[in-house]
């Protein structure tokens, strides 16, 4: 088990932080809010986004579970746009997301309360994880309605009347791994947003002046830069020992690894999403200031193929006896 990335590892890494950076900064994503952009998709598929962890004879790039968190995680750091856990999770079973023609949406099915669902307004097949299996449904026969004001501006939602049934195409087991996955690259996106909100927050410190002097040269300023800078590396710890876990199980409780996951990179997104808001002294509660996007795109994915009260008592399942 190691948890120290090779060369090969670093070079994917930094291949989709550029890409990112260069495709998806912050203006082109506020521009998805509006319309969804396929070309930048298809851009985005082409670099084997989608199918890092496929085998490579079925069109994947045939590497490790832990490449694939590598890569969300870049993901989440640039707050990349899009259903990119749907089309993760998609691409082996539904023709023409691996190459980012057909746009994905992922329903984990409540067990009660309301029914929304991400991306539902720009996909072209909708798939519903239920405990017994997955199903697939034709976004254009659903009546569903498009939320005026989504926690995350950059994530549109749909509201449904009830969870649609659709063509199963998929068994229970399919679905426990779905559910795993989805949470495991939702958290690989939480570790990496709070990696970027940091690094946002530290730009804004070390160029904001008071006093004659940059803010971030305050030591209490200091010290809540440290604690995000903490929380992170403790987050990626944990997401990064998780994806090993799944790649090697026989080194610890895959479950258990995931929660783990989950709790510490929730926490370290949130709690750093709002010190970044804070260090921009509010402003990052208007929308001309990206500060905030990190912090609602934070809320959405803590809840994303479970919640954090989920993971807590997953992880407490296991302390007992």
């Amino acid at each position: 088990m190691d948890l120290d990335p090779d060369d090969d590892q670093r070079a994917l890494i930094d291949m989709v932080a550029a890409f990112a950076a260069d495709r998806f900064d912050s203006e082109r994503a506020r521009r998805f809010a509006e319309l969804f952009d396929r070309d930048a998709w298809a851009e985005l598929a082409g670099l084997g986004t989608f199918g890092i962890a496929l085998p490579e004879s079925v069109g994947g790039v045939g590497l490790a579970t832990i490449d694939e968190v590598l890569v969300h995680e870049a993901l989440g750091t640039a707050l990349v746009p899009g259903p990119l856990v749907a089309a993760a999770l998609a691409a082996g079973l539904i023709d023409g997301v691996l190459d980012g023609t057909v746009v994905p949406a992922v329903l984990d099915a409540p067990a009660h309360g309301p029914v929304v669902v991400e991306h539902l307004r720009d996909a072209d097949v909708l798939l519903v994880v239920h405990d017994d299996g997955i199903d697939r449904v034709d976004p254009a026969t659903l009546d569903a309605v498009v939320l005026a004001r989504p926690t995350d501006p950059l994530t549109p939602v749909s509201r449904l009347a009830a969870v649609p049934v659709g063509e199963r195409v998929a068994d229970a087991a399919t679905a426990t791994r779905w559910r795993q996955r989805g949470s495991l690259l939702a958290s690989a996106q939480l570790c990496g947003n709070s990696a970027g909100s940091t690094a946002l927050a530290v730009r804004y410190a070390a160029e904001r002046e008071q006093f004659g002097r940059p803010v971030g040269s305050f030591q209490g300023l200091k010290h809540l830069l440290a604690d995000c800078w903490i929380r992170t590396e403790v987050a990626r710890s944990a997401v990064w020992a998780a994806g090993v876990t799944v790649d090697e199980p026989e080194v610890g409780d895959v479950a258990r690894a995931i929660a783990g996951a989950r709790l510490t990179a929730a926490r370290a997104a949130t709690e750093n999403g709002k010190t970044g808001i804070q260090v921009h002294g509010g402003m990052g509660f208007t929308w001309e200031v990206d500060a905030h996007l990190f912090l609602k795109r934070a809320w959405v994915l803590e809840t994303s193929f479970g919640s954090i009260d989920d993971a807590a008592d997953i992880v407490a399942s296991t302390l007992v006896g």
